[in-house]
């Protein structure tokens, strides 16, 4: 599971442990395997999960948008009041799926979550941005995507795990959902940036302009 998932889940738990959530749902989307990130959720205390079964191609054009419209049409399906995802993913690190899930919704949205409490029908966000911390009250149903600092999720434990092979996980469709998932989105080309050439020493400030005139720097 991606790191910021697994403290999205941890959070999602740690509420309803404070019985502030009644529910916990664990969604991913992808081949047969996502059932065994799922049940990673479920051993971490989550109730149930939602498989959304996306293979070859389709799979292969996963991309913020679809999953943004599968979380979208899943939260209104099962009524959330709560949307946690992970602030962006460890491999395209893209950091668009909470925003584009929230537009979708039209619901307010917590980016860079480092901490949440529920306050009557709303939830205070702590979120880190460029000078510090900023704090905002947003009003439930909302969506909240996880930073680093929100919590330390908690090892699975051998009976937990054990209990996660028996909860039930339900396998649907982009189709049930009313998910099209055609990519607008076409790769052209990916290459490797250019190899890095090795510096020179010189020694003095005049031949430093020199070079750097002589190479097109300056």
């Amino acid at each position: 599971m991606n790191p910021f998932c697994e403290i999205a889940v941890e959070e999602a738990v740690r509420l309803k442990e404070k019985k502030l959530m009644k529910e916990v749902i664990a969604v991913s989307c992808g081949p047969q395997q996502c059932q065994e990130t799922i049940r990673t959720a479920l051993a971490m205390g989550a109730d149930r999960g939602i498989h959304v079964e996306v293979s070859g191609k389709d799979y292969e054009n996963l991309g913020p948008l679809q999953v943004s419209k599968i979380m979208a049409a899943l939260a209104k399906k099962e009524e959330a009041s709560l949307v946690i995802v992970g602030k962006q993913a460890i491999d395209g690190d893209c950091n668009q799926t909470g925003q584009m899930t929230a537009a979708l919704l039209d619901w307010p949205q917590g980016t860079f979550a480092s901490q949440v409490s529920v306050e009557g029908d709303g939830l205070k966000v702590e979120r880190e941005i460029d000078g510090g911390l900023e704090s905002i009250r947003i009003k439930m149903p909302a969506v909240v995507t996880a930073d680093l600092r929100l919590n330390e999720p908690r090892y699975a434990t051998l009976p937990n795990i054990m209990k996660a092979k028996k909860k039930k996980i339900a396998s649907v469709k982009p189709a049930d959902l009313g998910v099209e998932l055609t990519s607008r989105l076409e790769i052209l080309a990916v290459e490797d940036p250019p190899q890095r050439q090795s510096g020179v020493k010189v020694e003095s400030v005049q031949d430093l302009v020199t070079k750097l005139r002589d190479s097109g720097t300056l």
